[in-house]
């Protein structure tokens, strides 16, 4: 039924105006608290307005900051549309809030994709994640992404890298999010911006190789005209972050112009119209889809069920974008190494150079930008070179200084540590860590309490650099566990044959 307005025409009967009076509810204006890419609602949200006499004022935000502000001891709207409501789940549960959610129901639906220019979509194929960050680490594929801090479509790009990573398809546990995972993703990131429709203006005016957004949005794009050429979407094989634009209901009171507008949005007319104007899926499975959503959209992807894991990711991406990290490798090179163990190690770092290409191969890589220091040792430093990455000579350099056959007959594994703090002396201010292998006790130079003693005494940035420890054979375990928990980094025991997951698991990142 089409609303009219309450007040008659003069000339009507008493009996037909309260008949109509009683049958048609008041209009009414509510407050809501909105995604801001919900601004191409506004059409609909008239015809809203003129067919119920719900009128909805539009408090546009970024979804993270508007959930952020969502108080339930004092609302400030009356609804809330969001692109998804789990955050404020989280946030809520960490605020120690105990009690109902809001009344909650999906309107539409897009999922997070990938919207690649042609030339380099013919060079990615079908991509995952990984292709996508093993790209970005060797500095072959630029991309545009939200700020994750105020944007869901942002957040969710980064929760699907992250979970990608693990390459076990659950929900993201805090000890999942680590900077050596997500460095390479990151050194790729050359556009952003605070919300999801401020990226779309910001790639149009100066485009990268990637726009990552809402399907809804990369279609939107494409059907506007403002690009030189459309981009082809792509969906990541390994999982995805899918967006159903719940409302919720903030005040009770009003639960009845809710449902009323809950009824007309969902509607068959409503839910094609908003299919047509906004390239959003449908929720009501009975609206036939426009052809462009068809597409299938893989696996979705676990959200996070702890803030503490939100807060992880987003402090890794506050560190890393701009600031390439300092990786020092210490590596043993006593007797002991020679012969299948110094081979392992190699091929090691063969594999974080880029030749491994498994999907946790393309998440560890060494990535453009980034500093690695390598220092040889037995009794003392045997050799030692900084390498800033940049393409295939810097990989083939590491090889060669790798493959020196100086050895010593004794293993100062504290003296080497030491000498590698000093090395992170000459940047306090860099993101910096160590990686400690070694494969036997030390037997020379200072001992674990004399490092330890010295590490108290280090300036405080200095001191705050993690060591992560990998022992291997006959190397002490509780005296490298010991040395790691001291320094804020963890140890690793392996088997020549685990090498490679012991340097991927503590690969250190800075």
């Amino acid at each position: 039924m089409r609303w009219r307005p309450a007040a008659l025409a003069l000339g009507l009967v008493v009996a037909t105006a309260t008949a109509c009076t009683a049958e048609e509810p008041e209009p009414i204006t509510l407050r809501v608290l909105a995604s801001s890419e919900l601004a191409d609602m506004t059409p609909i949200l008239a015809d809203l307005r003129r067919e119920t006499g719900i009128d909805l004022v539009m408090d546009y935000q970024g979804t993270v900051a508007a959930n952020r502000a969502l108080d339930p001891v004092k609302y400030r709207h009356d609804l809330a549309w969001l692109s998804d409501d789990r955050y404020l789940k989280l946030t809520l549960d960490a605020a120690g809030y105990h009690g109902p959610m809001p009344l909650s129901t999906k309107i539409m639906g897009s999922p997070v994709a990938i919207g690649v220019k042609p030339a380099v979509a013919a060079r990615l194929g079908d991509p995952t994640w990984a292709d996508i960050a093993d790209e970005a680490a060797t500095g072959a594929l630029t991309f545009a992404m939200a700020d994750p801090e105020q944007a869901a479509s942002g957040l969710a790009a980064l929760i699907g890298v992250a979970t990608a990573a693990t390459g076990e398809g659950r929900a993201l546990r805090p000890e999942d999010v680590t900077c050596d995972r997500l460095g390479g993703f990151f050194s790729g990131q050359t556009l952003t911006a605070p919300t999801t429709a401020a990226l779309a203006d910001t790639f149009v005016a100066a485009p990268a190789d990637v726009l990552i957004s809402y399907e809804s949005v990369l279609l939107s794009l494409n059907a506007s005209g403002r690009l030189a050429e459309p981009l082809e979407i792509r969906y990541p094989r390994d999982g995805i972050v899918l967006s159903e634009y719940p409302l919720m209901l903030l005040r009770p009171e009003h639960r009845a112009a809710y449902d009323r507008a809950v009824t007309w949005l969902t509607s068959d007319a409503t839910q094609q119209k908003i299919m047509r104007q906004t390239l959003r899926r449908p929720m009501n499975p009975a609206v036939t889809r426009d052809p462009r959503l068809t597409a299938p959209i893989g696996n979705s992807l676990y959200f996070p069920d702890r803030q503490d894991v939100i807060d992880r990711l987003l402090a890794n991406y506050r560190a890393e974008p701009g600031r390439p990290g300092h990786v020092i490798f210490v590596l043993d090179f006593s007797g002991s190494m020679k012969g299948e163990r110094m081979n392992r190690l190699r091929s090691v770092f063969n594999g974080l150079s880029g030749v491994d290409r498994t999907p946790s191969g393309k998440f560890t890589r060494f990535h453009r930008g980034e500093k690695i220091t390598l220092i040889r040792f037995g009794e003392g430093v045997l050799g030692e070179r900084t390498f800033t990455v940049d393409g295939d000579d810097d990989v083939r350099a590491m090889r060669a200084f790798l493959a020196a056959e100086e050895y010593d007959e004794r293993t100062a594994v504290w003296s080497a540590l030491e000498h590698a703090y000093q090395k992170a002396r000459a940047e306090p201010d860099r993101p910096t860590s160590i990686v400690l292998m070694t494969d036997g006790e030390s037997n020379a130079g200072i001992g674990l309490a004399a490092f330890l003693s010295k590490h108290r005494a280090l300036p405080g940035p200095v001191r705050a650099v993690p060591a992560y420890m990998i022992g291997v054979g006959e190397a002490d375990g509780s005296a490298l566990r010991t040395a790691a928990e001291a320094t804020g980094g963890r140890a690793a025991a392996a088997t020549t044959d685990s090498l490679a997951d012991a340097f991927k698991d503590v690969r250190g990142c800075g």
